[in-house]
């Protein structure tokens, strides 16, 4: 079973969308790739932080990851971009919203 680290814009919206499209992501991801996986927490409820803070624990997470997936949208959070160029430049393997 494959680690799967969700990159996902979460700014504005509510925790019950955030958790729908998390679940949909490993569907897909299941669907994309032919075998099952197990998405790692990186929806942090419990930590009370800055930005910067939350996105250098989801670094972290995504080191432990086999494969990254970018929800829709994923380009117009700051996040979320900070995380593709991570994934590119270390080589994790990406899969992409349709």
């Amino acid at each position: 079973m494959k680690k799967l680290f969700i990159s996902q814009q979460m700014r504005g919206r509510t925790n019950d969308e955030i958790l729908t499209e998390r679940r949909q992501a490993v569907q897909d991801v299941q669907r994309m790739i032919g075998e099952e996986v197990e998405p790692l927490n990186t929806f942090f409820t419990d930590y009370d932080g800055k930005p910067l803070e939350f996105l250098g624990k989801s670094i972290m997470m995504m080191a432990q990851a086999d494969v990254v997936y970018f929800c829709k949208g994923w380009e117009d959070a700051r996040g979320c971009r900070v995380e593709r160029s991570a994934a590119e430049n270390y080589d994790v393997k990406m899969v992409v919203s349709a």
